[in-house]
């Protein structure tokens, strides 16, 4: 079976390629990306206008599966994720039971090969029913295809234990993505501390709980310099600050922005808008243009969605008792590129390269290229198309998210999967 997507503008930053020009799938396989004639062909996409770039890879997303399904299920969120333009996701281990043993991945990896849309590939926890306790086996955990490694909703607390586990997995490629969080700060805390807490007579989450623990921690990497850390969802200016001078000394530290902390402040959260109700928190306006100054400084090296899909009555309360989490898959891509840029603060080819190939590399996975002989996983862009967002048609079942009713630029037409369509809008 030979598909031609035909005449679609490439963009392929893993190649430096930027052309109108054909590419040509032979059965799961990109055969070739140029001049199709004189070839026979099955079936013709007719990609004039459109974007054809690799399909998205996402680094951090919440699948709430298993033991949390009433949220999300695997399938209603990859299902979500490639309406969204993603083809690979790494899932987060905060599952009941958590990923931290040969069942949990199993069960995962399963699933996802039945439903067949969308490369799901495991996140393992750091400790043991990441209680911060006890570390997890990791060469067994990544023999059985666990990518990296994070408590994430939870920070690795002990320094102690970071430290172990980084001495124990040196020299290895062995990721640990690190939810940089001082509980000591942020107990009962509900928004960023700044004017909107103060206006609203809210428990603050201050920047310092979030870059005291970033800087903790590249202390330990210094300690131990051939080990590998990821720092997800950043959000203030201190941390930045600190990662920056980090990278300056060549350490072996990454870091991710998700759409939400690039296109909102703390704003967001006036008449108690518990959609907007995420930790690390919106934070303030200084600190959402200190990001903004982070992608053009090449700082960035993934965009993640944090996709934390909830049942809307733990939104539906009181601020306090809300959930924290944004459901992001569907709105990730128009978010950024209305965002970054629409603004000019990055082109479109750095923003799929931060959409592909940046992450891929930071978890070592094989995915985010059009490669000649490589799986047909792309996603095709009409980046000029303005839509308003409607949460109720979202196909993830987490309808919480903050750009409801928000106008974007920039929508996934067509997602492929193994050369086969997986999503069209």
């Amino acid at each position: 079976m030979r598909t031609i997507i035909h005449s679609g503008f490439v963009i392929d930053p893993a190649n430096n390629l930027e052309k109108i020009t054909d590419i040509v799938i032979n059965d799961e396989k990109i055969e070739r990306v140029g001049d199709s004639s004189g070839l026979s062909i099955d079936q013709e996409i007719d990609a004039s206008g459109l974007i054809v770039c690799p399909g998205f890879v996402d680094l951090h997303a919440h699948l709430r599966d298993p033991g949390f399904t009433k949220k999300e299920s695997l399938e209603t969120g990859l299902k979500a994720a490639v309406k969204g333009g993603f083809t690979s996701v790494c899932c987060m281990p905060n599952t009941n039971p958590p990923i931290d043993n040969e069942l949990v991945v199993s069960y995962i990896l399963n699933k996802a090969n039945k439903l067949d849309i969308c490369n799901l590939y495991p996140i393992g926890a750091i400790t043991k029913k990441q209680e911060g306790k006890e570390l997890c086996d990791y060469f067994t955990l990544k023999q059985l295809g666990c990518v990296a490694f994070s408590d994430d909703g939870k920070p690795v607390f002990d320094p102690n234990l970071l430290y172990t586990a980084l001495l124990y997995t040196r020299n290895t490629n062995t990721v640990f993505a690190l939810h940089e969080e001082d509980y000591s700060f942020t107990k009962d805390g509900v928004i960023n501390d700044g004017k909107v807490a103060f206006e609203l007579g809210l428990k603050g989450i201050p920047s310092l709980s979030e870059s005291s623990m970033i800087a903790r921690d590249i202390e330990i990497l210094r300690t131990v310099s051939d080990a590998r850390l990821h720092i997800c969802h950043v959000s203030t200016k201190e941390s930045l600050d600190l990662l920056k001078n980090a990278k300056k000394e060549n350490l072996n530290i990454t870091l991710e922005i998700t759409p939400h902390h690039l296109a909102l402040t703390e704003e967001e959260v006036y008449d108690h808008n518990t959609y907007a109700k995420v930790n690390p928190p919106l934070r303030s306006k200084e600190d959402l243009d200190t990001i903004k100054s982070a992608f053009k400084q090449n700082l960035v090296d993934a965009i993640a969605t944090d996709h934390a899909p909830h049942e809307l009555d733990t939104k539906n309360v009181p601020i306090q008792e809300a959930s924290f989490g944004i459901s992001g898959f569907e709105t990730a891509f128009g978010v950024v590129n209305t965002h970054l840029v629409k603004e000019n603060i990055i082109n479109l080819s750095k923003a799929i390269e931060l959409l592909t190939i940046r992450p891929a590399k930071v978890f070592g996975l094989d995915a985010g290229t059009l490669n000649e002989g490589s799986v047909a996983n792309l996603v095709l862009l009409d980046v000029n198309k303005q839509w308003v967002v409607n949460a109720k048609n979202f196909l993830s079942k987490g309808k919480n998210t903050p750009f409801d009713t928000k106008a974007l630029y920039g929508y996934v037409v067509q997602t492929i999967y193994k050369g086969k369509t997986v999503y069209r809008g």
